[in-house]
């Protein structure tokens, strides 16, 4: 059984804790907070000592002004787990978080037990990028309100948005509630911190998991395959017929191939 969480701020940065075992730390995504795991708390602090955090730039952490680069968030990580006494974890990051777990895993590799890259974008073509360039200059504009809609239309099924539409309204409304300032800023760091690693992450050796939707067009199969087939060892799976919330849509789907993965590894 988990114990119950505690929230607090670590060198500004909020998290939450729970749990006992091997720590993980769950990184989430552009626009979310550390409830986006909501999905996966009670499942994952079973066995797992689990922390979730708030990155720059969303939530209750700190919000500096733009532009914002790699290096920032991975210095906040490291600074969570120094702060959390986790000498070594496993980390699973979604979207974002998925290039940030990356990064961090290269620049400490031996803060790193075990890697979980879930639906995250990899060496986008150049009219990939300029499709998402394209959704920072309208937030930029806009602000977050003005992506949110067609990003729920990419994010989740048809089916599952006319049967769920709490679900939906809950993501909505953590993407709206956005800093309009900071929100493009850190959405151009989505748009291009794929590009560095592109080639690096050959160089990652700890074991990893890579996981995406089947329709998770943003962040496709054939980009998940091609992670998985860069990094020594790594294992890919993809989720049928899900998109890219597929940790919401269906979290039992990716517990089947995630869990096992972190009682193996982590």
């Amino acid at each position: 059984m988990s114990d119950q969480p505690q929230t607090q701020k670590l060198s500004g940065t909020l998290c939450q804790a729970a749990g006992t075992g091997r720590p993980v730390v769950l990184v989430h995504g552009l626009g979310m907070n550390h409830r986006m795991w909501d999905w996966q708390w009670e499942t994952l602090t079973r066995d797992f000592r689990v922390a979730r955090y708030d990155l720059l730039g969303h939530g209750e952490s700190p919000k500096p002004a733009g532009p914002y680069a790699m290096a920032q968030m991975v210095d906040q990580l490291a600074s969570l787990l120094a702060d959390l006494d986790m000498q070594k974890a496993a980390l699973v990051g979604f979207s974002l978080g998925g290039l940030i777990v990356q990064a961090f895993t290269l620049a400490h590799p031996e803060k790193v037990s075990a890697l979980a890259i879930l639906n995250a974008a990899h060496d986008r073509t150049p009219e990939q990028r300029a499709a998402v360039l394209k959704r920072v200059e309208q937030a930029a504009v806009g602000g977050p309100q003005s992506t949110v809609d067609a990003a729920l239309t990419r994010w989740f099924s048809t089916d599952f948005a006319s049967r769920h539409p709490d679900v939906l309204a809950r993501v909505k409304a953590w993407i709206e509630a956005n800093d309009p300032t900071v929100y493009p800023a850190v959405y151009r760091l989505l748009a291009e911190a794929d590009a560095p690693l592109a080639t690096a992450i050959a160089d990652i050796a700890c074991p990893t998991l890579v996981v995406t939707g089947e329709e998770d067009y943003g962040n496709s199969p054939e980009m998940s395959r091609r992670m998985a087939e860069l990094i020594p060892g790594a294992r890919c799976e993809i989720l049928a017929g899900l998109r890219h919330m597929a940790l919401a849509e269906d979290p039992d789907a990716l517990h089947r191939v995630l869990v096992p993965f972190l009682q193996e590894n982590a």
